[in-house]
């Protein structure tokens, strides 16, 4: 079954943020600085977001583990 993913650009803040799902939760860190993950209340990922995107370079990929 499909699901549909919104995301969100914020131009001026630089934040990207792709939600799967909006259950209620909250953000916690990843292996990544600018990477957070969204979970909910049970631990399973609802989404992540991304803090300075521009920043990254366009040559190599943004990794980061989602739990």
């Amino acid at each position: 079954m499909a699901r549909p993913v919104k995301v969100w650009y914020d131009a001026e803040g630089d934040f990207l943020e792709v939600v799967f799902s909006r259950e209620e939760g909250f953000l916690r860190e990843t292996n990544h600085e600018a990477v957070m993950e969204r979970v909910n209340r049970k631990g399973e990922v609802t989404g992540f977001s991304i803090l300075g995107v521009r920043n990254f370079r366009r040559d190599a990929p943004l990794e980061a583990e989602l739990v």
